[in-house]
Formats: structure tokens, sequence, C-alpha cells
């Protein structure tokens, strides 16, 4: 697809194509259980999050590589039917990324997934022409030395680059001081700084790094951020849960539609947590890309869970139960 003069968000990162199987419970070893169906549907971290933006009436660009199998069509059939852009690299011989879903009565999902070597995208697939005149860059760090090369490019452009980051991948200290936006995934930030409590581990890791911003996503606990100055806090929106299966790519597009309409960091957290909610209403990665009405309808009127820190004077406390 040839590139746009004008894009919003490009994202640099990872597609799957999902096998979902919702099962009553996860099987114990040795067992045996039934299943009542099964999926086939287009995922991955941020060529998810790219289509989301598309949806929300964001001008977004993917690139990304995959195989020379069906399942790459159906990327190419579902990024062409949405209108979003896509440089789509090509790994001759070898099969796209694929995932098996396991999915529970209660939403909780278990992933078994494999991608072949190959598909690793390299520093020299990339065209500067991508990555500039974007208005964000997102990436998952998985594949490190493109993630550094294209974040790299955007910080001499002064493109906010946004990670997601669910893996500490070889490489990746490389990466953490290019990233502005680092939105982990809840066990991350103490990994990188050895702290376990989050009220230590994201101060740290932005001390350490530069980040503009340093924040852990919680599940059905929300997501608590730090930015240098104060935390903020979101609580989870209460919601028939389906299937979890890209909860977090859809927050992270949340985040960044938000970022690009100039919205305070609250309000951010807030889109992309009830985003990121209504998405795991339906079965798959993108089961429930909400409209932007009913994504601001929950916020209004949805009913949130407990909170689990509180923040007054900018320091969070938590609000676990002793």
């Amino acid at each position: 697809m040839p590139t746009s003069l004008k894009i919003d968000v490009v994202g640099v990162g990872l597609n799957a194509t999902d096998t979902l199987i919702p099962v009553q419970h996860f099987p114990a070893a040795g067992s045996k259980i039934e299943f009542r169906a099964a999926s086939i549907l287009p995922g991955g971290q941020v060529a998810t999050a790219m289509v989301a933006c598309q949806s929300w009436g964001l001008r977004a660009r993917y690139v990304g590589k995959v195989g020379d199998d069906p399942a790459a069509a159906l990327h190419r059939a579902e990024f062409a039917r949405l209108g979003v852009e896509t440089h789509l690299l090509i790994a001759p011989g070898c099969p796209s990324q694929q995932a098996f879903i396991l999915v529970d009565d209660a939403g909780e999902r278990t992933v078994l997934w494999k991608r072949d070597d190959r598909l690793t995208v390299q520093p020299n697939d990339l065209q500067r022409e991508w990555v500039q005149g974007a208005r964000a860059l997102l990436l998952d760090g998985h594949d490190t030395a493109a993630s550094i090369c294209a974040a790299t490019w955007a910080r001499a452009a002064n493109i906010p680059v946004i990670a997601d980051l669910d893996d500490l991948y070889p490489g990746v200290d490389a990466l953490l001081p290019l990233i502005d936006y680092l939105i982990t995934s809840l066990d991350i930030p103490g990994r990188i700084s050895g702290e376990s409590d989050l009220r230590k581990s994201l101060p740290a890791v932005r001390t350490s790094f530069g980040a503009r911003l340093t924040a852990a996503t919680l599940g059905h606990e929300g997501v608590l951020a730090y930015d240098g100055a104060q935390f903020h806090y979101a609580p989870a929106f209460r919601v028939h849960t389906v299937d979890t299966t890209g909860a977090g790519d859809i927050f992270h597009a949340g985040f960044i539609y938000g970022y690009l309409q100039g919205w305070p960091l609250q309000r951010q957290l807030e889109f992309a947590c009830a985003a990121a909610a209504l998405n795991c209403t339906a079965i798959g990665a993108r089961g429930c890309i909400a409209p932007i009405a009913e994504i601001e309808n929950l916020i209004a009127t949805g009913e949130r869970h407990p909170a689990t820190f509180h923040v007054q004077g900018g320091t969070a406390s938590s609000g676990r139960a002793s």
C-alpha cells in the first residue's frame, strides 16, 4: 500500500492469527474437556491497536511481517477492509505467527503461541518515511533492533514513542531510553527496577530511563501511572467479561486516541480502561472495538471495580483490604 503523506499513528510490531477456543475451565494435566467452538481471528498487539485507532477516526499505519500463507492473506484483507495503511513485509516459505487461545467461562485466557524466527523485523526492513510524519509511534519491543531503529527516527522528528511491553526482550535496555510513554503489564516495572511495589518501581523506571510517563495495566484493577510529579490511577469498569484477549492492545489504542485529542492524562486513562473493558465483552482480540459514544457512555454511567489505589496530593496509597 502506498504511503500517505499524513498519518496520525504508526505501529511497528506484532500481528498474529488467533484460534479462539472457549472452554468451561482450563484443562487439568492429562484430562479431556469439550470445547464449544473455534474461531480463527486476526490479532497481535500492535496490529490490533492500529485497527482500533483507525476505527475511532485516526489515520493509522501498520508495519509488520507475515509469512506467505493464507493467514497473511487474512491480515491483508482485514487491514484493507478497515482502511489501515499497511506495510506487510513477507518472509518467504514461512508461516505467519499463530496463537491458540483457551478462554474459560470467566473470560480469562491462556495463550499458546509460535513465531518463526524468520518473522523478525530487521532494521533494514524499515523505511524512515513510514515513521516520520506521524503524530505518534507505538511499539511492542518484540523485535528490539527494529524497534530501536523506529524509535530513533521518531525521536529525531519529535514524534512521541509509546511502548506496550509485556516482556523484557533481549536488548530492551537500549530501547527503554527512547520511550516517552512506557505502559507495561503488571510485572514489568518490578522486573526492570527490582522493586516489587509499583509505587516504587514506576518512579524508579522513569528516573532510570527518562520517560515522560511510566504506567502499569492491572487487569480488572485498572491502571496506575506516574508522570514524574504525581501518580494517576483509574479503576477498571465492570462488564460481562467474555474474553480478555486483546484488552491491553485496546487499552494502548485508547491511550493513544486520548493523547492525540490533547486530553488530560486522567481522561486518557479512563477512556483507555473503558475501551479495554468493552472489548472484553466479545470473543477475540478485536471482539468489541466499541464506538466512541459507547465508550463515553460507559465512563459516564458504568460501574467500576473497587479501587486498588487511592491518589491524594499526587501520592498513591494502597486501596486493598488489609
